[in-house]
């Protein structure tokens, strides 16, 4: 087995619950999870061409991170706000993008993940804010992962607040977990923060990072989950990366109620 450490961080544009943009704070905490792989969310503003609020510099200079090269222009650190950070010890194989379905854009990255026990498939997801359209976005995830879900992991702010519902479209072939309360920052009532594990990639410990640079840094707090990465055997395989994928609709939102 490969032990690895993952974490999923919503860093809200770097702004903390002070009210002050500090993108070297929020490095900071990314510094104290000791993970290979962090999955941040809201780490390129909305507007224009999307820059991101962390410097790609001080990330190479200050950090142990290298930046999955998911984004599609010059200024932006990830795609639809999603970014991948991938400790130097281990190389990026792959990356791509899924679009999501919803009434605002959002879209999904991937970044598929060399470890000592073979390729990881690591998703990164900001999901929508109605449980209709996130369960159609976890859909559309599992449907791109085809049939080889087992080496994969999904991770990011689910927003989702019931630890029974609203994620159903990944139950039956991953391990869902919740570490903790992590929203809000300045007092944590909901883990909308989540990971699902596939098969081969099996629960050892999680936890939510609550230090107080972490409380004051954004309005969500950092997740961490400790896993081992089984062998790559005769049964494995990867998701292919490119490809489209068809989604059956849900029934409409008041199905929901």
């Amino acid at each position: 087995m490969n032990r690895l450490r993952l974490a999923s961080y919503n860093i809200q544009k770097a702004v903390g619950v002070d009210f002050r943009r500090d993108p070297m704070r929020i490095l900071d905490v990314v510094n104290g999870l000791d993970a290979d792989v962090v999955a941040l969310q809201e780490v390129d503003k909305r507007l224009g061409e999307r820059p991101s609020v962390l410097c790609r510099r001080y990330i190479e200079e200050e950090t142990d991170f290298r930046i999955a090269p998911l984004s599609r222009n010059e200024v932006s650190l990830g795609w639809h706000g999603n970014a991948m950070l991938v400790h130097k010890d281990h190389a990026v194989l792959d990356v791509a993008h899924i679009d999501l379905p919803g009434l605002e854009p959002r879209g999904a990255v991937r970044v598929d993940v060399q470890t000592e026990t073979g390729p990881m498939a690591v998703i990164g997801a900001h999901l929508g804010l109605m449980r209709y359209y996130r369960r159609m976005q976890l859909a559309t995830i599992r449907a791109h992962l085809g049939d080889s879900p087992e080496r994969a992991v999904v991770m990011g702010d689910f927003n989702e607040w019931s630890l029974d519902r609203g994620l159903e479209p990944l139950a039956e072939d991953f391990e869902l977990i919740s570490p903790g309360n992590s929203f809000h920052a300045a007092r944590p009532i909901a883990g909308l923060d989540r990971m699902a594990l596939g098969a081969e990639v099996s629960f050892y410990d999680a936890g939510v990072e609550e230090s107080q640079l972490a409380s004051r840094a954004s309005d969500h707090l950092p997740i961490w989950v400790d896993v081992d990465v089984a062998p790559v055997g005769p049964d494995s395989s990867m998701p292919p990366v490119a490809g489209d994928v068809a989604l059956a609709l849900l029934p409409s939102p008041a199905s929901d109620r």
